[in-house]
């Protein structure tokens, strides 16, 4: 079982992060910490309510296989949370996976795990032009880019930084995961059968549910 992480912070982005993470979950049976400043509800940039699982004043970064970064639609908020950077610059000299997509390297940068690493961002270049802690020269305008243990992607690449990322980790994926629908199917094809278990514990389960 590998211990990840993934960040939660104001406005951010469940779209380019769940395709990871419902692999770990699902397919790779990974149980994944969601790490916040507090104990609160934060709001994704279309609604959810998310609350953190853990908060970064009892958790260590370098204590993670991986921490995963979601994009962020406004990235102050995160970007002005001490606390939050303080908690990603645990990270430095280690061989922590740092996965941030979109606009989410802005804070790798913050936290000065960035420094002479290679990454892409999906962010305007006056923020680059900005902030002095983020190194122009190493900002590659690419969809996805991995240095050493660091590991950025523009947001329509999330199928991509999902790959990368299960990848790193050891896990198994094939050539075509995830990609668009770009041929036509059988009907067989698409027809699906529990196996014997899977349908014996469907009707245990629906047994079960039927009795209450």
């Amino acid at each position: 079982m590998k211990k990840i992480a993934v960040m939660l912070y104001p406005h951010f982005s469940l779209q380019e992060i769940t395709v990871l993470t419902s692999c770990l979950t699902i397919w790779f049976k990974q149980k994944l910490d969601f790490v916040g400043s507090e104990i609160k509800p934060y709001i994704s940039e279309d609604g959810f309510h998310v609350t953190p699982t853990v908060s970064v004043s009892s958790a260590k970064a370098s204590e993670y296989d991986c921490i995963i970064l979601p994009g962020i639609m406004n990235p102050l908020p995160a970007l002005y949370d001490d606390h939050l950077i303080s908690f990603l610059k645990e990270a430095h000299n280690t061989n922590v996976i740092l996965a941030a997509i979109s606009s989410a390297p802005l804070l790798l940068a913050k936290a000065g795990l960035l420094q002479g690493v290679q990454f892409t961002a999906g962010i305007f270049m006056q923020m680059v032009e900005h902030f002095p802690f983020i190194n122009n020269e190493n900002f590659i305008h690419q969809p996805i880019v991995e240095d050493r243990n660091i590991i950025t992607a523009i947001g329509f690449a999330f199928r991509e930084f999902a790959q990368k990322v299960l990848e790193r980790l050891g896990f198994e994926t094939e050539e075509s995961f995830m990609m668009p629908v770009d041929r036509e199917y059988s009907n067989q094809e698409l027809t699906y059968y529990f196996d014997r278990t899977d349908y014996q514990e469907f009707l245990d389960e629906l047994k079960e549910m039927s009795k209450k």
